[in-house]
């Protein structure tokens, strides 16, 4: 099939690339033109593994650029995967959404279905309905229909290629139909239901997993009060096949460019409405207050920071992406800073994205070694595998201090003891302190 995909991010282009890996010809189209030069030279503006791998080998098969007449105007299919971000008030920013929309009831020659894979607010597919019937140039039908993703960066192209389940949100048969089409080689169940209904399954999903998650953060901290082991905890939740074993990993906080959104985004629209989400509400204060849970452990050590050497390992929201948003280090590192901390960071794909907020003000190392040397207390913020399988022994002999608080549980507190390290995890027992 002929399909058209707007929006070059972590949805846009993931989509983009799959399908033409399931055998579709594919335009990507986006305003950015130094990200479509990349592109168009086989390199991913994003860092996704395997991306760039598939990307090179449908190369035949995907067009890229900026030209949206080009992009348009002869496809069976325009997929709008253009970033939702999140406003002041909470909101979901749709400018993007309905620019897009206008300008394919513009340039569109042939009747044509518009897929809106954006995570947007429900009534939203109907907004964009309206402005694509206000805006047209050319006597065609166009239907709109929702079809929500379900990707997690880090394992973006898996989850796509072998989603659990393809959710439409369709108003016809006729768009069933070609919608099924599309993914006729993916071989995975679709849920069909109507737009209002498929846009509000994303919310209710990535919420559900953000409660899950501040819940499990919320035991974590009961079990360092009452003297229980939060990892004990949720192995015997998990083991329950109506809980499931996923997202019970305690820490400081979710981050990304889905659970803080759209969390907010969700309990902004139930405000709007005048319904208050109380479950909702509690997993946004709960996780803003998790995310400084390692400053507040490490006041029972340093009355201050002025002139400590800080260590600082994992910059990225989580492992497998190159991704800020929202994350941890993003709120900690100003804290550390501003109370007059030296800090030196290691990340093994985040510290470019990193450098460009903070360019000066702190030392970016190019190995966990560098980066512990002299250091007075080490944090760790993100759970990358080379962190979790760095020798424990090394923290003594290179740290002035080997004091580590650990946001993500990354070691047995058996091993940390051996090692005799002074150590502060999430829901677990304090060792050597």
């Amino acid at each position: 099939m002929e399909i058209s995909v707007a929006g070059t991010g972590y949805v846009g282009l993931v989509t983009a690339v799959c399908l033409a890996e399931r055998g579709n010809n594919v335009t990507c189209l986006d305003i950015d033109e130094e990200k479509i030069s990349l592109m168009q030279n086989g390199v991913s503006p994003i860092f996704e593994p395997g991306l760039e791998v598939l990307m090179k080998k449908n190369k035949e098969s995907i067009t890229y650029t900026t030209d949206f007449q080009k992009a348009y105007s002869n496809a069976q299919i325009i997929i709008i995967g253009v970033g939702t971000p999140e406003k002041k008030d909470g909101s979901a920013n749709l400018k993007y959404v309905y620019e897009v929309a206008r300008q394919i009831a513009q340039t569109v020659e042939k009747d044509c279905i518009v897929i809106v894979k954006s995570t947007v607010p429900v009534g939203t597919n109907d907004k964009v309905e309206q402005i694509i019937k206000e805006n047209k140039n050319h006597n065609v039908t166009i239907e709109v229909a929702s079809n929500p993703e379900f990707l997690s960066q880090g394992t973006a192209v898996k989850d796509t290629l072998n989603a659990t389940r393809i959710v439409l949100g369709v108003e016809s048969k006729s768009a069933e139909r070609l919608l099924k089409e599309m993914y006729s080689e993916f071989n995975i169940p679709f849920v069909v239901t109507d737009r209002r209904s498929a846009e509000m399954i994303k919310y209710a999903a990535n919420d559900f997993l953000a409660l899950k998650i501040s819940y499990i953060n919320e035991m974590a901290n009961l079990c360092e009060i009452v003297g229980a082991n939060i990892e004990d905890v949720a192995t015997g939740m998990g083991m329950d096949p109506r809980i499931g074993d996923r997202f019970l990993s305690a820490g400081i906080g979710y981050g990304g460019s889905c659970f803080p959104k759209d969390t907010k985004a969700l309990h902004w629209l139930a405000s709007f409405n005048d319904y208050e989400l109380k479950t909702v509400k509690a997993a946004i204060e709960v996780n803003e207050n998790q995310k400084i849970r390692l400053i507040k452990k490490s006041r029972k050590y340093y009355d201050s920071f002025s002139g400590l050497n800080i260590a600082v390992l994992g910059l990225t929201f989580k492992p497998g992406t190159d991704d800020l948003r929202d994350a941890p280090s993003l709120v900690n590192i100003p804290l550390l800073l501003e109370d007059g901390a030296h800090v030196k960071a290691w990340d093994p794909v985040g510290a470019d994205n990193f450098r460009k907020l903070f360019p000066n003000e702190i030392n970016y190392c190019e190995s966990i070694e560098d980066t512990l040397l002299d250091a007075d207390m080490c944090f760790i913020f993100t759970e990358w595998e080379e962190i979790k399988n760095f020798p424990l022994y090394k923290y003594k002999e290179l740290m002035k201090n080997p004091l580590i608080l650990d946001g993500r549980n990354c070691y047995s507190l058996t091993e940390v003891e051996k090692n005799g390290l002074v150590y502060e995890s999430i829901g677990r027992r304090k060792v050597n302190t």
